[in-house]
């Protein structure tokens, strides 16, 4: 588990098409899950806590 972004080993899903326009990339860090547009990997990412991060995929997966 990274400790900060510089070191978090950064993921794209499996279901992203071919690194089209909408991809995101997830990192687990110390604290939680980051999220990061793949687009603009210097750019902001969010770090959600461990729940936070359940509650947001149990979200997207009921559309």
């Amino acid at each position: 588990m990274a400790t900060t972004l510089t070191d978090a080993r950064w993921r794209k899903s499996g279901r992203s098409n071919a690194g089209g326009a909408q991809c995101v990339e997830l990192a687990h860090v110390e604290i939680g899950t980051a999220v990061r547009d793949s687009k603009a990997p210097a750019g902001p990412a969010l770090i959600f806590a461990p729940a936070a991060f359940a509650h947001f995929v149990a979200g997207l997966k009921r559309g």
